[in-house]
């Protein structure tokens, strides 16, 4: 039987990382399986879910590339099916009826030393119960669980997990308004659609023995079980809004691109068995195994994010690469300087980890520097520096070609014959022509500017120079 896994999130805020691995990973599982991928909106807190969420969630999924295969499905549409259910175990003597106040919960709680309820209301007669609603006494519905034995489940990921039915008590399944709870609400949706593999983070293995529980007393098939170790920030806690931003949104808008991202996620408490890291959508499919996913939490590591982004990035085609810079900077969408546009990309993105860290970085090719740091000009542009750079203007206004091998051969002719050392040059160079002090190979960004722009940004910071000497 092929698998059906779903995704169930809730709309109360944006789609985090934790939720994106989770849905990333059902989604590789089944479609390594030729299963079907599914998404289920819980929708059921009418105070805190908004509509601007669900659309973000959806939005977020499809940036992605986790595409559903069915129509998705809302909590919120299936009220009906919910008060069937509980009928059904209530008729069945599987649920009952609780009259308990929240004053006689405390007392019983005092007097047992145990926040487990007692049962209190389990086999009362049906007169008893049929006063207490003529009254209008508010009740909660509670299933009868077990007295004795276990309840346990063979998990894909951490083996066999057993709890003793003594833990648990009588939970409650439906609230004092009528509202179903969350662990009854999942068992009656994967039930009706026909959910194989419930795959989800490990927060939720204590909520297991219950819903098993439910799925039981309503005669029920079993599903399998895949709890996903936590994601960590670097302070070994779980992953939250206190480690930065987390939503998807972020990273979409701050130039990352989604393959980076499934990608790193997929890697996060998974382990492919091969050197190989950097995967696209379809090889993850291809390589997954939810047997390699590891039991220990994994902590998210942005300088290795970083990397498998960038690694991402040179993979990706130049052309392909500008289309998405357009998306995001209009600057880049000069028809006329395409060819320039390919170079830059070509030289940068060995450079940058994201769309947007790679449009900061070649600022230098739109806009010429015409105010330095002043820390930098003092350190790089010293006494004698302005004559060696006239000299090497003149030793190059001749050159044949100007392009980046012909350029090292002339460049490397000047300091040989001036007996210079590279940094006396090269630093106050790339300074002169791009700002700062770091960057790709300064001949790359030598033929890309052009000889003429070359000269003029030479000449600027030469004059610059001559300048605060006079002042």
């Amino acid at each position: 039987m092929k698998p059906r896994v779903r995704f169930a999130p809730s709309p109360t805020g944006e789609l985090h990382l934790g939720g994106v691995r989770t849905a990333l990973t059902n989604f590789l599982f089944t479609k390594k399986h030729q299963g079907t991928f599914l998404i289920r909106i819980e929708d059921t807190d009418h105070e805190r879910s908004r509509k601007e969420y669900i659309d973000q969630i959806c939005d977020s999924l499809q940036w992605l590339g986790l595409q559903w295969d069915e129509e998705i499905s809302f909590q919120s549409d299936r009220g009906l099916a919910y008060e069937y259910c509980i009928d059904q175990l209530i008729n069945t003597g599987h649920a009952y009826r609780c009259f308990c106040s929240k004053e006689e919960l405390e007392l019983i709680r005092k007097e047992t030393g145990s926040f487990l309820y007692n049962g209190i209301w389990r086999g009362r007669e049906q007169s008893e119960i049929n006063n207490e609603i003529k009254k209008g006494t508010p009740f909660t519905i509670r299933l009868a669980t077990p007295d004795d034995g276990v309840t346990e489940f063979e998990d894909m990921v951490y083996g066999k997990i057993s709890i003793s039915n003594t833990e648990l008590d009588d939970f409650i399944i439906a609230r004092s308004d009528g509202s179903p709870v969350y662990n009854f609400t999942n068992v009656v949706d994967d039930k009706n659609m026909n959910i194989s593999h419930v795959i989800r983070g490990e927060d939720h293995i204590s909520n297991t023995p219950k819903q098993i529980l439910i799925y039981e007393a309503l005669g029920y098939d079993v599903p399998n079980f895949a709890h996903l170790p936590m994601i960590l920030g670097d302070d070994k806690k779980r992953l939250s809004k206190r480690h930065g931003a987390t939503g998807v949104h972020y990273y979409r808008d701050s130039g990352y691109q989604p393959n980076a991202l499934f990608n790193y996620l997929a890697l996060l408490g998974w382990n492919p068995g091969t050197e190989k890291e950097i995967f696209n959508l379809d090889k993850l499919i291809e390589e997954f195994d939810l047997s390699k996913v590891q039991k220990k939490s994994a902590i998210f590591d942005h300088k290795k994010f970083h990397w498998v982004s960038s690694q991402h990035l040179i993979l990706q085609d130049n052309k392909d690469v500008l289309s998405d810079l357009i998306d995001i900077d209009k600057q880049w969408s000069d028809d006329e300087k395409q060819k320039d546009y390919l170079k830059l990309i070509n030289i940068m993105k060995h450079r940058s980890h994201s769309l947007k860290d790679l449009i900061e970085r070649s600022q230098f090719f739109f806009h010429r520097p015409m105010n330095f740091d002043e820390k930098n000009f003092k350190k790089v542009w010293v006494e004698g520096t302005n004559s060696i750079m006239q000299d090497l203007k003149k030793n190059l206004e001749f050159i044949d070609s100007w392009v980046s091998s012909e350029l090292e051969i002339k460049f490397n002719e000047f300091i040989n014959k001036k007996e210079l050392g590279y940094g006396k040059i090269m630093r106050p160079l790339r300074f002169a022509l791009c700002g700062n002090l770091n960057g790709p190979s300064l001949f790359d960004i030598m033929e890309l500017l052009g000889k003429k722009e070359f000269k003029y940004r030479l000449n600027y910071i030469i004059n610059e120079f001559r300048n605060n000497e006079q002042k």
